[in-house]
């Protein structure tokens, strides 16, 4: 491992290169401004990542022609240039990333990652993102490492040894911290419904984000819940302290809590520096359905943008316009479906936050994705209650997602059923 500046690490990077940028609290923003910096002496350089925290210089419009970003999952800061034209959007599953790198589908030449400082063994921890870095790391021809003393060491499959590093660039810089977003009583009410489906001993998936921060906020009277997710933020400290979180009837990782990436604030990284409770693995392990399904009582906890009466789940579009991702959606829904007792849960609040528009509609807006089928779904949850939608047929479908929409809309939704599938809702 080379120490060098953020300058001449870049200079790793040639014309017509694919570059891997390591994402979320883990993005290596010197390494990206340096690459922006550099971009006007290269071209067709395409970059590839999840969302990415912080700026996104490499983005900018007069780059175009020089680097085209490709994101495998789109983040606020790149949204505008993947709806511009001016960026790339790949929906994929979040199981599927490490194979498309290591299979030759996405080849890496260049990874910039970020890591913590090497131990007394020579080994540095990819932090708070192990994700797809990991693959895009082994299977990179040029390794660029932001090596930042701030970087929490974290523990389980996140480790690179310094002699797979080409150029490292040292830092002391504080990562980006995402808070708890503010919940109204919507939230509160999906918390409490939620909730009400999760059994004591079950193992929980939870993302980021209103609806997650609600559920675990209802969760303190639980006992031996287990964590097997995608990601985790601070919500989950709470309840580890509090007792709650033991993963003691967990088949998996017994008494650990798995993810592949977390994202918080300062204190959940401090709870993942050197924490032998926290185990950390790469997506294709993570979000493996059969992994998932592995567990007793798997409650996967997901949102989206609309869900129409029969059950389709729009969450990466709206209407045409790409917002986020497929991300690990599917994935744990069909994982915990499979699971003995497992519950797939869609929850999300039944309006926009103005209250104007439904997102229980009776069908999609044109030109919106569906990421979790009719056939996959089981449960949608909104503040007005829950809905059991599997092995149900549409008309059936059709009723229990009428009552869970906001009242305000019901008469019209029911008008629609029948005007679109020539369905007969009654309650409205």
């Amino acid at each position: 491992m080379r120490s060098v500046s953020a300058s001449e690490a870049l200079e790793a990077v040639q014309s017509g290169q694919r570059v891997y940028l390591h994402g979320g609290a883990a993005t290596p923003t010197p390494l990206l401004f340096a690459l922006a910096d550099r971009a006007r002496r290269l071209s067709g350089v395409e970059t590839v990542s999840l969302h990415l925290d912080g700026p996104a210089p490499h983005v900018a419009p007069e780059l175009a022609g020089h680097l085209r970003h490709n994101a495998l999952f789109i983040g606020a800061n790149v949204r505008a240039a993947v709806g511009e034209g001016r960026a790339d959007f790949t929906p994929v599953f979040l199981s599927d990333i490490p194979q498309l790198f290591a299979g030759g589908t996405l080849p890496i030449d260049v990874a910039l990652i970020q890591v913590s400082p090497p131990d007394a063994h020579g080994y540095c921890s990819l932090g708070v993102s192990v994700d797809v870095a990991h693959s895009a790391v082994h299977h990179a021809d040029v390794v660029v490492a932001e090596v930042n003393r701030q970087m929490p060491r974290s523990l389980g499959r996140s480790f690179l040894h310094v002699s797979q590093i080409d150029l490292a660039v040292e830092t002391d810089r504080p990562l980006v911290e995402v808070p708890a977003p503010p919940l109204d009583d919507r939230y509160y009410q999906i918390g409490r419904h939620v909730a009400s489906l999760i059994e004591d001993g079950a193992t929980l998936q939870l993302g980021i984000g209103a609806v997650a921060e609600a559920v675990l906020l209802q969760l303190f009277d639980h006992r031996d819940l287990g964590v097997h997710t995608e990601m985790f933020s601070d919500g989950v400290v709470d309840l580890f302290e509090a007792g709650v979180i033991t993963g003691a009837k967990k088949r998996r990782h017994t008494g650990e809590i798995v993810t592949s990436f977390v994202q918080g604030t300062r204190r959940l990284y401090d709870f993942v520096d050197d924490n032998p409770v926290v185990s950390m693995h790469p997506s294709d392990y993570t979000n493996n359905p059969a992994v998932i399904a592995s567990h007793v009582e798997m409650v996967a906890v997901n949102s989206a943008i609309e869900v129409d009466l029969t059950g389709q789940v729009c969450a990466d579009s709206i209407g045409g316009r790409f917002y986020s991702g497929i991300g690990g959606q599917l994935d744990f829904i069909r994982g915990a479906a499979r699971a003995v007792q497992g519950r797939p849960i869609i929850a999300l609040p039944s309006t926009t936050a103005d209250g104007r528009i439904s997102r229980i509609v009776s069908r999609l807006a044109p030109g919106a994705g569906v990421v979790t089928t009719r056939g996959d779904v089981h449960f949608v949850v909104t503040e007005h209650g829950i809905a059991e939608l599997h092995g149900r047929n549409v008309r059936e479908r059709g009723q229990a997602l009428l009552r869970v929409a906001h009242p305000a809309f019901r008469d019209q939704l029911a008008r629609e059923a029948f005007e679109t599938y020539g369905m007969r809702l009654s309650g409205a």
